[in-house]
C-alpha cells in the first residue's frame, strides 16, 4: 500500500511541530531561567550603588551595539515586525542568527535593567527557529508560515506556561487567520512545549490564593477596563513617539546616552522599573495579601511607576534594547489595578479584592497594548495558575481593547507610516 506525497507531508509537519515545541521549549525556558537569575543579581548590585543605575543600561546598549554590528550583519533587530515582514514576501528576514541576535540581546537587555522584557525577544527568536527547521528538514514551502507560527506558539507556552495563550497569540497576533494547517502545527508545537514544561520546569511566576469574584464589583470592573484601555494607548503612543523621535538621530552614542540618561533617573526615582519588573510584581502581590496601610507617599509612588513605566520602557526600545511590550503591559496592569483598589475601598468602600484587580489589570492593559483580548486573557490565567478570574478578566480585555482601539486605532506592531496614511486617506473619504 503506498502512501500519498500529501500524506506524507503531513506526517512530516507533525514531526517537524513536535521537534520546533522542544527546541523552542529548552530556548524560552533556558532564557527566562538564567535572565531571571542574573537579574536579580544585578538588581541588587544597583541598589547598593546608585550610580550602576545609569552605568548598567550604557553599558547594555553599547555592548548590543557592537554585537549588532561586528557579530549580527549590522542588521537592527526589529522585534516582531520582522515575523510581519517574513509572513508578507517571500524574502526571509528570519535568518539562523536571529536566533543568538535576540536570545543574548534580550538577555543583556533586561539583565542591566532595560525597563522592558525576554517575550517578545524569545517570540522572534522562536519564529526565526522554526524558519530555520523548516529549510533544514527540507518541508515543503507551502508550510513555511505554519512551522514559523509554530515556534512563536511553543515559546509563548514556554514563558508562560499557557498552551492557550500560545496558540491564541499565534493565530490572534501573527497570523491574524486560521486554516486547518496553522491549527495542526501551532496545537502541536505548543502542547509538546508545554509537556515539556510540565516534566521539568512547571512553576507559574505568580502563586497566591486568588478569592472567587463578586458581582457588585462590576461597575468597578468596568471603571478598570477603560483605564486599562488608556493606559494601554498611553504605553503605545509613547513607544511610538520616541522610536520616531530616535530615528532621526544619526549619532548612536546620543542615542544611548539619552536613553541611558532617562532609564538611570527613573531608576532612581522607581527602582521598581528595572528590567521586566516581575521582581517588583511579586513584592506587590505580596504585600496586597495584608491589610494595606494607604498613605500619600504610597499613592504618590504608584503613580508616579504608572508615568514612568512607559518612558523607561520606550527609551530602552528606542535606543536599541531588545524587548516589546508585552512585561511593560504587565507591570503597568498590576500596578493601575493596585491604585484604583486602593482609591476605591478608601474613598468610595467599594470592597474589591486588590488582588483581583491587579490580576486582571495585567490582563486588560496587555489586551489594550496589543489588541489581543484572548490571548491577554489566557496568558495571565496561565502566569498566576488559576482560571477563578476568567470570565471577568474576559469582560475587562475586550473592554479595554475597544477603548484602546477607539482612542488610537494601532498598536506597536500595526503602527506604520503607511499604514496610517491609508487609513487616514479612508476617513477623507468617507
Amino acid at each position: 500500500m503506498t502512501i500519498s506525497v500529501r500524506t506524507k507531508e503531513y506526517f512530516k509537519l507533525i514531526i517537524v511541530s513536535i521537534l520546533i515545541g522542544l527546541l523552542c521549549a529548552l530556548l524560552g525556558d533556558s532564557l527566562k531561567i538564567i535572565t531571571g537569575y542574573c537579574e536579580d543579581i544585578f538588581a541588587g548590585m544597583a541598589t547598593k550603588y546608585w550610580l550602576l543605575y545609569i552605568l548598567l543600561p550604557i553599558i547594555s546598549l553599547s555592548v548590543i551595539h557592537l554585537l549588532r554590528v561586528h557579530l549580527f550583519k549590522k542588521k537592527e533587530n526589529r522585534g516582531i515586525k520582522e515575523i510581519y515582514e517574513t509572513l508578507k514576501t517571500r524574502h526571509n528576514e528570519l535568518p539562523a542568527y536571529k536566533i543568538p541576535s535576540h536570545y543574548v540581546n534580550g538577555f543583556l537587555t533586561v539583565i542591566f535593567g532595560g525597563s522592558t522584557g525576554i517575550e517578545v525577544s524569545t517570540v522572534v527568536a522562536s519564529a526565526a527557529l522554526g524558519a530555520t527547521v523548516q529549510k533544514k528538514a527540507d518541508v515543503h514551502t507551502a508550510f513555511r508560515k505554519e512551522l514559523i507560527y509554530a515556534g512563536i506558539a511553543a515559546g509563548i507556552t514556554a514563558l508562560f506556561n499557557s498552551p492557550m495563550a500560545g496558540i491564541l497569540f499565534s493565530l490572534e497576533v501573527i497570523s491574524k487567520r486560521i486554516s486547518r494547517n496553522a491549527i495542526i502545527s501551532v496545537v502541536i508545537a505548543a502542547t509538546t512545549a508545554w509537556f515539556f514544561n510540565y516534566l521539568f520546569y512547571n512553576e507559574p511566576l505568580f502563586t497566591f490564593t486568588i478569592s472567587r469574584w463578586k458581582y457588585h464589583a462590576i461597575p468597578s470592573l468596568i471603571l478598570l477596563s477603560i483605564f486599562s484601555g488608556l493606559m494601554g494607548v498611553y504605553l503605545t503612543r509613547t513607544v511610538l513617539i520616541f522610536k520616531t523621535k530616535y530615528s532621526k538621530l544619526n549619532i548612536y552614542s546620543a542615542k544611548i546616552l539619552i536613553s541611558a540618561s532617562i532609564l538611570g533617573i527613573s531608576l532612581l526615582l522607581c527602582p521598581q522599573l528595572y528590567g521586566d519588573g516581575y521582581h517588583a510584581m511579586k513584592d506587590i502581590f505580596l504585600a496586597s495579601t495584608h491589610p494595606i496601610n494607604v498613605s500619600y507617599s504610597l499613592l504618590l509612588l504608584i503613580a508616579g511607576i504608572l508615568i514612568l513605566k512607559p518612558i523607561a520602557t520606550s527609551a530602552t526600545l528606542a535606543a536599541g534594547g531588545d524587548g516589546g511590550v508585552f512585561a511593560p503591559g504587565l507591570f503597568l496592569g498590576a500596578f493601575l489595578g493596585l491604585l484604583l483598589a486602593i482609591l476605591l475601598n478608601k474613598y468610595f468602600n467599594a470592597g474589591v479584592v486588590p488582588i483581583n484587580f491587579m490580576i486582571i489589570g495585567m490582563a486588560a492593559v496587555l489586551s489594550a497594548s496589543l489588541h489581543a483580548p484572548f490571548t491577554a486573557a489566557f496568558l495571565v490565567c496561565g502566569l498566576v495558575g488559576n482560571y477563578v478570574l476568567l470570565l471577568p478578566i474576559f469582560i475587562a480585555c475586550i473592554i479595554s481593547k475597544v477603548v484602546a482601539k477607539l482612542v488610537y486605532p494601532y498598536s506597536v506592531y500595526t503602527y506604520s507610516p503607511e499604514v496610517k496614511k491609508v487609513i487616514v486617506a479612508k476617513y477623507q473619504m468617507e
